[in-house]
């Protein structure tokens, strides 16, 4: 009984502190978007800093692997696997400069947080055709910017025992229509400490570790299938590699 109002005491606690700094810092999010790209990076330099205060008054401590795999400047097509909210702190905090998500219509109805999302990401209607059609136009055309995606391969948080569900092609596809190099990313434990679609969550440690780049400049267009596979046995590796009985810390 004690633990569960505990837990309760402490959940209430991870989402006061979600809303509130995100309020506090909502002006230096979304105003640089008004003003147009060249200021955009002011934005993420914020979301960077709520994701670590976040990190730090929650006890939900991001280990970073691999940052060195990232060159600062560089266009990537960056692919992660999704187990949770608790993801992107994490994924923010180790690639550096600014990107662009590809989010699912339905985040936009999270109140505060729904405003930054149609400010900082591609907004698609997985329902909708000729929705994702336009979204992997305007995605090509960030790329053509020299500005980075993020794309969840999966397609949505992974509510199975196993390491990774399929990819979609959407990701590889880009990838090759763009020839912009995928950078691999996985997330390690963040569904144990707030499972897919529960209110529930608990302190602990997350891990992030970003692989070595993909180049794409030898799949033709027919050989999404190929560069799917290759992704998908790279972050499996990384996560076979990386994985570890992560237990919560003690709060």
């Amino acid at each position: 009984m004690l633990n569960k109002i505990v837990q309760k005491i402490y959940t209430g606690w991870v989402i006061l502190v979600f809303s509130v700094f995100m309020i506090i810092l909502l002006p230096g999010i979304l105003l640089p978007f008004l003003m147009g790209v060249r200021y955009t990076w002011i934005g993420y330099n914020f979301l960077w800093l709520w994701s670590w205060i976040f990190s730090q008054l929650t006890f939900i401590r991001y280990e970073l692997y691999g940052k060195e795999n990232i060159q600062r400047g560089k266009a990537y097509i960056f692919v992660s696997n999704h187990t949770s909210f608790l993801d992107i702190p994490g994924i923010r905090l180790i690639i550096p400069g600014e990107f662009r998500p590809i989010a699912k219509k339905e985040l936009l109805k999270i109140p505060v947080f729904g405003f930054i999302v149609k400010a900082a990401t591609v907004v698609v209607d997985r329902s909708n055709p000729e929705s994702r059609k336009k979204s992997i136009e305007f995605a090509k055309r960030i790329l053509n910017k020299g500005i980075s995606m993020l794309i969840f391969a999966e397609g949505t948080q992974n509510r199975t025992n196993e390491m990774l569900q399929p990819f979609k092609d959407g990701a590889f596809r880009i990838a090759i229509d763009t020839q912009t190099p995928i950078l691999p990313l996985v997330v390690i434990g963040a569904g144990k400490l707030m499972p897919p679609g529960k209110l529930r969550i608990r302190p602990g440690i997350i891990k992030i570790v970003a692989g070595t780049e993909i180049a794409v400049n030898t799949y033709q267009p027919g050989d999404v299938s190929l560069l799917k596979e290759h992704c998908y046995q790279t972050m499996l590796g990384l996560l076979q590699e990386h994985v570890t009985d992560l237990q919560p810390v003690k709060s």
